[in-house]
C-alpha cells in the first residue's frame, strides 16, 4: 500500500520529481527522494523509527493527557502562541563596512500547520519587524512523514507578510518535494548551495546545507565551494549539530533550529531534551565556537502539540556588527 506522500505525489503528476532532477540534478534528487520514501515505509511499517515521539502517532494524545493531569496543559498551550521577538547582534571582524547594521530576520521550526494560534500571532508580528533579509531555518511540516499540502499553504499566508529576499533551508519535518512550490512563492531554498548578498557594493556569501539531522544529505565542501577565503561567510543549517564542521569550514556565523531549547523545560529554561548530539550550551540562543558565533532558534511553532513550559517561541532579528579589531 502506498504511503500518504506518495499518493500525494503521484496527484501532482511526475513533474515534481522531473522538477526536482532540473532543478538539484538527478542524482541528488533521486537519492533523497529515495532516503524519503525508505523512511516512509518504516515509519508505517512500524520499523526502527516508528517509536521516536515525532513519528509515533500516539504522541500527540500522551504528551497531551501528561500536561493535563499536571494541571500545566492550559499554560503550556497558551504559551505556544506568546511569540517573542528577541534581537541578537553578531560581531564580525571582518565585515564589510556597507553591511555593518545589516538586519537578518530569522525564523525556524514553523510547523505551521500544528500551530494556528502561533501562526496567527506571527502574521500580527512580522509586519512590524524592520529586517533586510529574511531566513528559514527549516521544519515548515508539523508531522515528520504523510501529507504537505497543510504546511504548503500555510508557509503561503507566512509568505505574503515577509518583505525581502528571502531564503530558506529544510529541516528533519520536510519533504524535498516541497522546494519547487516554495521556490514559486519567492522563497529560495539553498541545498548544499550559496548566493551572495549585495551592500554599497560589497558582498556577504550566504550558504545553506540540506537536513544534517536526519536524512544527513548535507554538503558543507559543496555549499562553501564558491566561497572565497577570508570572505564573510553565514550558513544556514537546521541543525547546530554540525557546528564543528561549519566552524573548521571557516564560517562566520552558524544560523540554525531544530532544538526548540526542549519545548518542554523546567524552571529556569532547563530543558528535558533537544533531540540532538551537541553541547547543551549550543540548544539555545547566543554561543560562539572557535571565532565562530552561532545562534539556535527555539523556533516560532511547536513539535507534537502546540504546547510549551518555560520556553517561548521566538523570532530573531539578527544585527551584523563590525568587531572591532
Amino acid at each position: 500500500m502506498a504511503s500518504t506522500a506518495e499518493v500525494e505525489v503521484r496527484a501532482g503528476g511526475e513533474d515534481v520529481r522531473d522538477e526536482l532532477e532540473r532543478r538539484l540534478g538527478r542524482l541528488y534528487a533521486r537519492q533523497r527522494l529515495g532516503i524519503e520514501d525508505d523512511r516512509e515505509a518504516r515509519v508505517f511499517g512500524h520499523g526502527l523509527n516508528y517509536f521516536h515521539p515525532e513519528n509515533w502517532y500516539l504522541s500527540p494524545p500522551i504528551v497531551r493527557t501528561a500536561l493535563q493531569l499536571s494541571g500545566l496543559y492550559w499554560r503550556a498551550r497558551n504559551n505556544a502562541a506568546r511569540i517573542e521577538v528577541r534581537h541578537n547582534d553578531i560581531a564580525i571582524a571582518a565585515l564589510p563596512p556597507a553591511f555593518d547594521g545589516y538586519t537578518i530576520l530569522h525564523l525556524s521550526d514553523l510547523h505551521v500547520d500544528l500551530n494556528p494560534a502561533a501562526m496567527q500571532r506571527l502574521s500580527e508580528l512580522l509586519p512590524q519587524a524592520r529586517y533586510d533579509l529574511c531566513v528559514l531555518t527549516g521544519d515548515y511540516r508539523g508531522r515528520t512523514y504523510g501529507p504537505y499540502t497543510a504546511a504548503l499553504d500555510g508557509m503561503r499566508r507566512l509568505k505574503a507578510c515577509l518583505e525581502g529576499p528571502v531564503y530558506g533551508v529544510l529541516g528533519n519535518h520536510d519533504t524535498i518535494r516541497m522546494v519547487p512550490a516554495l521556490e514559486a512563492m519567492g522563497i529560495r531554498m539553498l541545498l548544499n548551495e550559496a548566493t551572495v548578498l549585495s551592500r554599497g557594493g560589497a558582498r556577504v556569501h550566504l550558504a545553506g546545507i540540506d537536513d544534517a539531522h536526519y536524512y544527513r544529505v548535507d554538503n558543507i565542501e559543496k555549499a562553501a565551494e564558491q566561497i572565497p577565503d577570508g570572505a564573510v561567510s553565514i550558513l544556514l543549517s537546521h541543525t547546530p549539530e554540525i557546528f564543528r564542521q561549519a566552524a573548521h569550514a571557516g564560517f562566520d556565523v552558524l544560523l540554525s533550529g531544530h532544538t526548540h531549547g526542549g519545548q518542554i523545560c523546567l524552571p529556569g529554561a532547563i530543558p528535558l531534551t533537544l533531540d540532538s548530539k551537541l553541547p547543551r550550551r549550543l540548544g539555545s540562543g547566543a554561543w560562539r565556537y572557535r571565532g565562530m558565533a552561532g545562534y539556535t532558534s527555539v523556533g516560532a511553532g511547536s513539535s507534537i502539540v502546540a504546547a510549551r513550559l518555560n520556553c517561548r517561541p521566538e523570532i530573531t532579528l539578527h544585527r551584523l556588527r563590525r568587531a572591532e579589531r
